[in-house]
């Protein structure tokens, strides 16, 4: 993703989930970016440019441990 992407989806995260939301560029993926809160990986935000139509889908999986 673009450094504009990262800076628009950082700041709606942080916006609407939490201030300490965090989004970072992947080593060597395009349509994707990393969530972090601090040091601990959240999820993978991933983009969507199917048919013209751009969407972001953010996977997030939760540990059974975690709970």
């Amino acid at each position: 993703m673009k450094a504009e992407e990262l800076k628009k989806l950082d700041a709606y995260l942080k916006k609407t989930l939490n201030p300490a939301i965090t989004v970072k560029a992947r080593p060597r993926k395009d349509d994707s970016a990393e969530v972090y809160i601090g040091d601990e990986f959240l999820g993978v935000i991933y983009k969507d440019d199917e048919d013209g139509d751009l969407s972001y889908n953010f996977s997030m999986a939760i540990l059974d441990v975690d709970l």
